[in-house]
């Protein structure tokens, strides 16, 4: 098992938490430009991959700072 030192520990969480408000904030931008029809269908696409790669990293993130623990 990885053993993070506070430091390490302090930077991943704050990237964690970065990284979460990006994705919160496209996911309110892609509904946006659905719903009121105003966006390409290229660029609300674009946000959507953009959005899939942050939560890729949101897991990567996840699994580095909350480790499962076999009880």
């Amino acid at each position: 098992m990885l053993t993070l030192d506070p430091e390490t520990k302090a930077r991943l969480g704050l990237e964690l938490a970065t990284k979460q408000q990006e994705h919160a904030d496209l996911d309110a931008a892609i509904h946006a430009m659905i719903e009121t029809g105003r966006g390409d269908p290229m660029a609300v696409q674009r946000l959507k991959k953009k959005k899939l790669v942050l939560k890729d990293r949101i897991v990567q993130l996840e699994d580095l700072l909350l480790p499962d623990i076999i009880a």
